[in-house]
């Protein structure tokens, strides 16, 4: 007797591969709640997983120590987030050695926010990075295999055209990336335009969908707003007089999800990356969901 696809599985022989990012901890709290997502997300064996930089660069440090200690404390693949902001170009050069020589092989380029806040007028820093396609090249020069970069199916808000948006991709690639993430979506005609789009420019690396795990729909919006994200008119009644009730909001937020990574898996997907927000549970439920089961339960 042959065994039944896992779900979402659509005729494949297995599941798809995953990524998490994670953000690096401000207090002992988030650092021990941190800590436990890590420890519970690395029996599911993600391809990588990758620590953001913070608004403005504000998280330099805590990114770095967090990267290490994945590194040193886990069999996770850990890839450290980058950004052109507030930092030299020499100093960036050696943020980059320093990761190379902890055995850091895998960098997600960004151009990253302004100093000024999420939102605001982005300016280059004096003396700094002009773009991140300078940021990938200037990684690349220093032996980094991988570099992952940032790509929007629906236009980057400092983006005068979709066409654009991807004449900055075909520089990044041109440069040296190897990977490009979506900004998290809600339809996936979004992503299969935007996918279609890019072959038909000529971009031929990876193209993995990222999706967002935050069920505070008010802390949803907010962040759509300043990604450039479309809310479809669905989804505000599916969290109405919810605010009070953070486990029917993750249910929602789980449902919502695995229905959109359900289309994307048809329509070819193969890599799910997910913004974790530091919290296991949605994560560990998309991932089964997708087919995607523990080390031991593999075994």
């Amino acid at each position: 007797m042959t065994a039944e696809p896992a779900p979402f599985a659509f005729g494949r022989t297995k599941a798809p591969t995953v990524s998490f990012e994670f953000f690096p901890p401000k207090t002992d709290a988030m650092e021990a709640r941190l800590w436990e997502t890590v420890q519970r997300l690395e029996p599911y064996r993600p391809d990588f997983v990758s620590v953001t930089y913070g608004a403005g660069g504000s998280t330099r440090e805590r990114t770095r120590k967090t990267v290490k200690r994945i590194l040193s404390d886990t069999e996770l693949t850990a890839a450290a987030h980058l950004t052109c902001v507030g930092a030299t170009r020499e100093e960036t050069r050696d943020i980059i050695r320093d990761y190379k020589s902890a055995g850091i092989d895998h960098i997600v380029a960004l151009r990253g926010d302004s100093p000024d806040g999420v939102g605001e007028a982005y300016s280059t820093h004096p003396g700094g990075f002009d773009c991140t396609s300078e940021l990938v090249r200037a990684i690349r020069d220093e032996n980094i295999s991988e570099v992952s970069v940032g790509c929007y199916p629906e236009k980057h808000p400092d983006s005068p055209s979709p066409e654009h948006d991807l004449d900055v991709m075909k520089r990044k690639i041109d440069a040296g990336a190897t990977r490009a993430v979506t900004q998290f979506f809600f339809d996936p005609d979004v992503f299969f335009r935007f996918r279609d789009r890019a072959a038909a420019a000529g971009i031929a690396i990876p193209i993995i969908p990222g999706l967002m795990l935050q069920s505070n729909f008010s802390g949803l919006q907010r962040m759509a707003g300043l990604c450039g994200a479309s809310v479809p008119d669905s989804l505000p009644p599916l969290y109405a007089g919810l605010e009070n009730d953070p486990d029917t909001r993750d249910l929602v937020t789980a449902n919502i999800v695995a229905k959109l990574a359900r289309k994307l898996e048809k329509g070819g997907a193969e890599h799910f990356h997910f913004y974790t927000l530091n919290r296991a549970n949605l994560a560990i439920c998309l991932v089964r969901l997708l087919g995607v089961r523990a080390m031991e339960e593999a075994a």
